[in-house]
């Protein structure tokens, strides 16, 4: 799966970067995605922001142990987080490999994810990145609402730390 790069309002969304202090990776935002790798379950989770390619300004990734580490960027077309932003919504897979069109992925096959799950993290209608979390094994169907709802919280968090920090308060 290839998705095309995210090129529009990329002027926009460097202004709103700088404006909101996400200007490079965060020791908090490395903690909100500690807190979601655990609560999921899972070995990754990311703070995504996209500028000229995608970076983890909040990392999780198991250090030390025999799974593959994860670095703190990647081209904009490569994951499932791309497509997140496309679609400016969740996006819930239990098994990367039931629909075919998320099945073929440069990022799954590099380090074994099976499941994923992502949010958008929307500010003043531009997408600034995603918060999601990665699994090296498939989950039941019926895990994919809790999965959805995970996620949305662990996004709500994250915005509202970011609001917070930046002092900007919603209209």
């Amino acid at each position: 799966m290839t998705t095309p790069a995210i090129q529009p309002d990329h002027e926009r969304r460097a202004e709103l970067l700088h404006a909101l202090g996400l200007t490079a990776p965060d020791p908090k935002l490395d903690e909100f995605a500690v807190r979601l790798s655990l609560a999921a379950a899972v070995p990754y989770a990311m703070v995504n922001i996209f500028g000229t390619h995608q970076q983890f300004f909040g990392l999780a990734t198991p250090r030390g142990g025999e799974l593959p580490t994860v670095g703190r960027s990647m081209p904009l077309d490569h994951g499932y987080c791309p497509e997140v932003a496309r679609r400016r919504s969740a996006l819930v897979l239990p098994s990367v490999y039931v629909a075919p069109r998320f099945a073929s992925n440069p990022v799954a096959d590099q380090i074994g994810i099976r499941s994923y799950a992502g949010a958008p993290l929307i500010h003043e209608d531009i997408v600034l990145g995603t918060v999601c979390f990665v699994g090296r094994e498939s989950r039941p169907r019926s895990e994919g609402r809790a999965m959805l709802a995970l996620i949305k919280s662990h996004r709500n968090r994250v915005l509202d730390f970011i609001h917070r920090r930046a002092g900007y308060l919603p209209r």
